[in-house]
């Protein structure tokens, strides 16, 4: 497997063209942990929105794909109208499907929308907004760096 690292400075430059890409506000965001949080955590900076909670995602043990995502933690998101949903990013789709299915079924009335950095058009879904297609396994900052 091709593997690709991943650094911030490239990181950094990517979110700054997907803030120009989202043309929406949200009163919440909401990272699949563990891959959304970096993304969460600036865009919550940049949007100035304190309402950020995590959901998480088991779809992996390692860098093998599981049968089925196993999606937990939903965050209470009484009150708000729209909600950005963010991952670093959609391989097979299964994980945003899933994490969308959960959310729409306890929360009808709220608007979701998905943002990430890499996007695979192979994929089951397409994310809302999206910067890059990868070229290979992404190792990520976040996870080498340490």
């Amino acid at each position: 497997m091709h593997k690709i690292y991943y650094p911030y400075t490239e990181f950094r430059s990517d979110l700054k063209e997907l803030v120009q890409k989202i043309d929406q506000k949200f009163d919440a965001i909401i990272p699949i942990a563990r891959g959304g949080l970096s993304i969460a955590q600036m865009l919550g900076e940049y949007y100035n929105i304190r309402e950020v909670y995590a959901i998480n995602t088991i779809g992996y043990d390692d860098t093998v794909k599981r049968d089925e995502v196993e999606v937990f933690n939903v965050p209470n998101l009484q009150g708000a109208k729209t909600v950005l949903i963010v991952d670093d990013i959609v391989d097979s789709g299964d994980t945003l499907v899933e994490v969308l299915k959960v959310l729409q079924n306890t929360y009808p009335e709220i608007r979701f929308y998905s943002a990430v950095i890499f996007y695979k058009p192979t994929a089951c879904i397409e994310p809302t907004w999206w910067v890059k297609q990868p070229k290979g396994w992404i190792e990520f900052f976040w996870s080498e760096d340490l």
